[in-house]
C-alpha cells in the first residue's frame, strides 16, 4: 500500500520556504516517504503592528501549530532558535535534524571586515543577543533595530541605509546568499542563540506511526546540544528574543557557555560547564542556575526595539 504524501505546514517565506523543502526532502531521502508543503499564512506575516505587542516570534510558531492540531497538516517544521521552550500540550518534537553552521555572520557594504567599520556604524539587527555582544565588542558601534526578511536587510546595506547587518550563517546558507557574508564570528567571540542553525520537527503527540517515521532524520548529538542550550533559556525564564546567548558542543560529553549580556553592553555576565549528553537538560539548567546567581535575572529582559521575525537569518 502507497502512503499518501505528508503535508508539511510551512509560513511562505523565502526561508522557510528553503528550510521546510530541505526537511521534506531528507525525510523522502531517508523513508521513502513522499512529502508535500502547504503554505500557511500566519497573523505574524501580514500584521504591521511590532512583534513585542503581539506575542513576539511565538506568534509565527503558533499558528503553524494550530494548523497541525486542527489536523490540517500532518508536521510543522519550525527555526529552533524561534521557537517558545515552553512544551505545547499536543505536540510532539518528533525530530531536530543534523544541526547546520550555529555562528553570527556579518555582511557590511564593500565587503568590509567588524574592524573596519568607522566608529559610529549602523548595525542593523532584530535580536538583542546580538545588539549586545555587539556592543561588548566595539562600545563605538551603533546597533540599530531592523525587521524584514534576509533579503529585504541586505539590500538594506546594499542601498547605503546601513552599513552592515548582522545574520545566522546557516539561514544565509539556506538561501544562496553566504555571497553576502563578509565575516563570520566564532563563538569566542559572540555566542550564538540557543538552538541556532538547528530545526524542529513537530507532529501530534498521539501520532505514534509518523513520530516513529520523522526519528529517522533525528539527529542525537543536535538534539543533545540545542536541549542543553534551551534548558539555558528555560532556566533563566527568558524569552527566545532575549539578550541570551548559548552553544554547546561535544558528542558523548557537552561543553556549554552561556552568556547574559545587558543592552548597552557595558555588562556581560559568563557561566560554562560540562556534563555528558545523556545530562543535557540539567547541565543548562546548571549554567542558568550560576547565571542567576550572578545576577542575570536583570538582564534577561527583552527589548521591543530588537524582535526578530521568525526567520533563522535574522
Amino acid at each position: 500500500m502507497i502512503r499518501p504524501p505528508l503535508r508539511l505546514g510551512t509560513r511562505k517565506s523565502p526561508m522557510a520556504l528553503a528550510q521546510s523543502g530541505q526537511v521534506a526532502r531528507l525525510i523522502t531521502e531517508r523513508t521513502g516517504v513522499s512529502v508535500e508543503l502547504v503554505g500557511v499564512t500566519t497573523f505574524g506575516d501580514v500584521t504591521r503592528a511590532e512583534l513585542a505587542q503581539i506575542g513576539g516570534t511565538g506568534v509565527f510558531a503558533s499558528a503553524l501549530r494550530e494548523h497541525l492540531l486542527a489536523g490540517q497538516v500532518d508536521l510543522a517544521v519550525h527555526s529552533l532558535k524561534d521557537l517558545p521552550v515552553a512544551p505545547a500540550p499536543g505536540l510532539l518534537l518528533a525530530a531536530v535534524p543534523a544541526r547546520e553552521d550555529p555562528r553570527d555572520a556579518l555582511a557590511a557594504r564593500g565587503g568590509a571586515k567588524f574592524a573596519d567599520l568607522p566608529s559610529g556604524a549602523t548595525i542593523g539587527t532584530g535580536s538583542p543577543r546580538r545588539a549586545a555582544q555587539l556592543r561588548l565588542l566595539r562600545p563605538d558601534i551603533r546597533p540599530v533595530p531592523v525587521r524584514g526578511n534576509a533579503g529585504t536587510r541586505l539590500g538594506k546595506v546594499v542601498s547605503g541605509e546601513l552599513d552592515a547587518v548582522m545574520l545566522a550563517s546557516a539561514g544565509l546558507a539556506r538561501i544562496g546568499r553566504l555571497d553576502a557574508v563578509t565575516q563570520i564570528f566564532e563563538p569566542e567571540e559572540m555566542l550564538p542563540a540557543p538552538g541556532q542553525g538547528a530545526l524542529a520537527v513537530e507532529c501530534r503527540a498521539g501520532d505514534t506511526d509518523l513520530a516513529g517515521l520523522l526519528a529517522q532524520v533525528d539527529d542525537q548529538p543536535s538534539r543533545a546540544a540545542v536541549t542543553a542550550e534551551r534548558a539555558v533559556l528555560a532556566g533563566l525564564a527568558a524569552g527566545c528574543s532575549a539578550p541570551v546567548g548559548a552553544y554547546a558542543a561535544g558528542t558523548e560529553i557537552l561543553q556549554l557557555r552561556a552568556v547574559v549580556a545587558a543592552l548597552d553592553g557595558g555588562t556581560a555576565l559568563r557561566a560554562s560547564a560540562t556534563a555528558p549528553a545523556s545530562e543535557a537538560g540539567r547541565l543548562g539548567r546548571d549554567v542558568a542556575a550560576e547565571l542567576l546567581r550572578q545576577g542575570a535575572a536583570v538582564y534577561a529582559a527583552v527589548s521591543s526595539e530588537y524582535i526578530s521575525n521568525g526567520d533563522d537569518a535574522l
